[in-house]
């Protein structure tokens, strides 16, 4: 069986349009100490201030402090498993939670996923953890007093 140098010009142009590249990179972290929550992470050179990462063990942590050499992560959520030498994963995404009126009444943890038992929250619109507050201008002055009791 023998090809003319157009019918290969024409399979190796089509193989080169249609290539997908299957490899994904990620940026993974060693954990270097951990204590009351905060774990001290190294290797995360490119991570962001706010940032979610998640640990070895799925308990997922925020990325609050950037150094030098290392960042410091909170960890949201309870995970004894997590020791030093464990490693952490890059997300590339800014923490946020769920809003609106799909919360009313659940319970959520750290990062607004549902922990009461009663399936998924659907919620329509989401917003970050971490947003600068509005001005002193933009809010809405006090108009009701609150009654606490202490004279």
């Amino acid at each position: 069986m023998s090809m003319n140098p157009e019918e290969i010009t024409s399979i190796i142009k089509d193989r080169i349009a249609n290539f997908e590249t299957r490899l994904q990179v990620d940026e993974v972290g060693t954990v270097l100490t951990i204590g009351d929550g905060v774990a001290r992470v190294f290797g995360l050179k490119n991570a962001m201030a706010g940032e979610l990462v998640e640990f070895a063990t799925g308990t997922k942590g925020m990325v609050l402090n950037l150094e030098a050499n290392n960042v410091g992560v909170a960890v949201l959520g309870d995970d004894p498993a997590i020791v030093e030498g464990s490693t952490v994963k890059r997300t590339e995404k800014i923490v946020e939670v769920p809003v609106g009126d799909a919360l009313l009444g659940r319970v959520v943890n750290a990062i607004g996923e549902p922990i009461d038992g009663n399936g998924e929250i659907n919620a329509t619109e989401t917003r970050k953890v971490e947003i600068k507050a509005p001005g002193i201008l933009a809010r809405k002055s006090v108009h009701e007093p609150l009654q606490t009791g202490i004279k």
